[in-house]
């Protein structure tokens, strides 16, 4: 097993998509992928040279925002995690998840009850 070690959740997460990328990805307005980041459905890091707000790509489906991300963001904030921390989290390898490597891999492979049961033993 490789230990991994990103102290820089920019270099851990690897593929970032900056607002304006997404408005031009899926045909937005700014103003749509900026309310998706104000009602939590994705959130952002600060990354780049310029430090712009960016959202992880993995956060992205066909259609937008992966809807079973919102309320994993609300657990995992509920219990004390920052954004980033949140986006550190969800791009950690742990080996013991079913259906990915990662749990942003195991949502996206449908295990979202057993992301969000561990996301919820973490507050307690």
């Amino acid at each position: 097993m490789t230990e991994q070690s990103f102290d820089n959740v920019e270099d851990l997460v690897g593929d970032w998509s900056y607002l304006p990328d997404i408005a031009e990805r899926y045909g937005w307005p700014l103003s749509r992928v900026r309310r998706f980041v104000d009602e939590r459905e994705v959130l952002t890091a600060r990354v780049g040279p310029n430090r712009a707000a960016a959202v992880p790509t993995s956060f992205l489906g066909a259609d937008g925002p992966l809807p079973e991300l919102k309320g994993t963001f609300t657990v995992l904030a509920d219990g004390g995690m920052n954004d980033v921390e949140i986006i550190r989290w969800l791009h950690t390898v742990d080996p013991s998840l079913p259906g990915g490597d990662t749990p942003m891999a195991a949502l996206r492979a449908g295990h979202k009850r057993e992301i969000r049961r561990r996301a919820q033993a973490l507050a307690f």
